[in-house]
């Protein structure tokens, strides 16, 4: 299968680099209920909304952590692992802002550094994501390490 750009190999992430990638997603009924009941997370502030009402974090229900840092690293996925071998890591995971269902969220991305793999077909590349919802406010900040494939490697083969 083809991938769906050509500039997401190794070679061309580039520290520095700065972008918002291409799609947005509210975030509806399904993505904020179904994990967080799946998982047995008890804190009612995800599926009381008589709670919610008038609270300081916002009204309504808050959509769960883990489902914010889903959306962004999928809304990112294409832009910045469309060639990984593997996701190495996920560190500095911070929820700066509580995400309602209904909001919707854009995703953006900053190489933060590229070295080499212990391998000739890859090399690392970390980057810094952040997920802004529709109001502009940050609601989620990580970064990222992925094995991506060389150019040099693959890319004659």
């Amino acid at each position: 299968m083809a991938p769906t750009s050509t500039g997401n190999w190794f070679e061309d992430f580039v520290p520095g680099d700065r972008w918002r990638h291409e799609r947005g997603t509210t975030v509806g009924e399904v993505e904020g209920q179904l994990l967080t009941k799946l998982v047995m997370n008890t804190a009612q502030a995800h599926f009381n909304e008589h709670l919610m009402a008038g609270s300081p974090m916002g009204d309504g229900r808050m959509v769960f952590g883990l489902v914010t840092g889903s959306i962004i690293v999928g809304l990112a996925t294409q832009d910045t692992a469309e060639q990984a071998l593997a996701e190495v890591g996920l560190d500095d995971v911070r929820f700066t802002a509580p995400v309602h269902h209904g909001d919707t969220l854009y995703a953006y991305t900053e190489v933060v550094a590229t070295e080499p793999a212990e391998r000739d077909d890859a090399g690392i590349v970390r980057f810094r994501h952040w997920d802004a919802n529709q109001h502009g406010a940050v609601v989620f900040e990580a970064e990222r390490t992925v094995l991506v494939k060389r150019r040099s490697y693959w890319a004659t083969r």
